[in-house]
């Protein structure tokens, strides 16, 4: 399995471009450490908006599910640290799915990577699933591609945390996630426009409201590395 662990944290909000500097440096210095820190976090890694846009995407892998709801995570979510208490309030427009892995192939850590939100239309969840895992193999190994990956989101049964009403609990999810990444825009946005298209994934099984977004890498951090 090409994710580090069974279970992951895939999170998309927005930064205003004139706190943007200071925010990455918070959460290259100080927020991903602080969570690579916590039992069962593996790896955290977050991508750009490509467009240059204020976007991110984050991905946060983990040892399994149990992790979201351990008490070592809910300790930090519940006592936030004065920068996470400064910078919450600036996640914008949060989507955040704290999910299982069910298809990994190949490598996560790449230039860019494509994430594509969506839900199953009524009786579609099973064709959805099955048809997310399969091209999962196909696409990791085309040329301009690293890896694909399919997250299914469950969330655990723990109260509302101090970090989400400092974000006015305004959190939303995606109930599945495709993640491809790659060397090459062009095969990502390739990819965008015919297998993870909104009519293909209609055709599959997804209902409306599927959302897709191009990403560049800005930084990834393993348990133990040291910034």
């Amino acid at each position: 399995m090409a994710l580090l662990g069974q279970a992951a944290l895939a999170m998309w909000w927005d930064i205003a471009a004139e706190v943007r500097a200071d925010f990455e440096d918070w959460h290259v210095h100080e927020h991903l450490p602080e969570r690579l820190a916590i039992p069962g976090f593996r790896r955290g890694t977050r991508w750009s908006s490509a467009s240059g846009g204020e976007g991110m995407f984050v991905l946060y892998e983990l040892e399994r599910h149990e992790t979201l709801s351990s008490p070592d995570y809910l300790a930090r979510l519940n006592s936030p640290t004065p920068g996470s208490t400064r910078w919450m309030p600036h996640h914008r427009n949060m989507v955040r799915s704290q999910c299982r892995v069910a298809a990994s192939r190949g490598g996560v850590v790449a230039r860019h990577a494509l994430t594509v939100r969506l839900s199953p239309a009524a009786g579609g969840a099973g064709e959805l699933q099955s048809f997310l895992g399969s091209i999962a193999s196909e696409l990791a190994a085309r040329p301009g591609l690293v890896g694909a990956h399919v997250l299914r989101h469950e969330a655990p049964a723990i109260a509302t945390t101090k970090e989400q009403q400092i974000r006015d609990n305004a959190d939303r999810s995606a109930d599945h996630v495709f993640v491809a990444c790659g060397y090459e825009a062009s095969a990502l946005q390739k990819l965008s426009a015919s297998h993870l298209s909104a009519e293909r994934l209609s055709e599959h099984g997804a209902g409306p409201g599927t959302v897709a977004g191009l990403y560049t890498l800005s930084c990834s951090l393993a348990c133990g590395d040291a910034v």
